[in-house]
């Protein structure tokens, strides 16, 4: 986790407008990965109250971060779509975030590096465990986006105000 701090951190440092807190971030994540997913369901597998989730919705709309189309089964429901904003936002961020801590891992000695490699084969070995864990538990997976991707997994939160999961 201190890992994931200071790059968030040093990330943010270079980040463009609009200043995004991380439940803003985590929600981009969750629809840049489940596009038209409904404001319910976001809400259930960032485990916060739908309204909380309402809430991010409409300050993401009005940062022209993300779209609210009505679903076409329930005229009630919303889908939530990303901007080409939104998009580019998330790919720059990936962007900067391989190469900073691509460029800090290149100062590490070879020593280092491989222990680094040799240990992440293992890690999400782990990582599966706790999500399988989890989800036999009821709670929703986690494992495609927690904490073994810094080191450049693009499916990792992208923010610009530590906002990762």
């Amino acid at each position: 986790m201190a890992m994931r701090r200071v790059v968030r951190r040093r990330l943010r440092e270079a980040a463009p407008p609009p200043d995004l807190r991380p439940a803003q971030i985590e929600l981009m994540v969750v629809v840049d990965r489940n596009p038209g997913v409904s404001v319910a369901a976001a809400a259930r597998e960032l485990r916060l109250a739908d309204n909380s989730v309402s809430t991010l919705v409409n300050q993401l709309v009005r940062a022209g971060m993300l779209r609210r189309e009505t679903d076409p089964d329930d005229r009630r429901a919303a889908r939530l779509e990303l901007t080409d904003a939104a998009r580019r936002r998330l790919a720059a961020w990936r962007d900067r975030r391989a190469r900073l801590v691509g460029a800090h891992l290149g100062e590490l000695s070879e020593e280092d590096r491989a222990s680094i490699t040799a240990a992440l084969p293992a890690l999400r070995r782990l990582l599966a465990r706790l999500a399988e864990d989890g989800a036999a538990n009821g709670a929703p997976s986690d494992a495609a986006h927690e904490d073994a991707g810094d080191a450049g997994d693009e499916r990792e939160h992208p923010s610009s105000d530590g906002g990762e999961r």
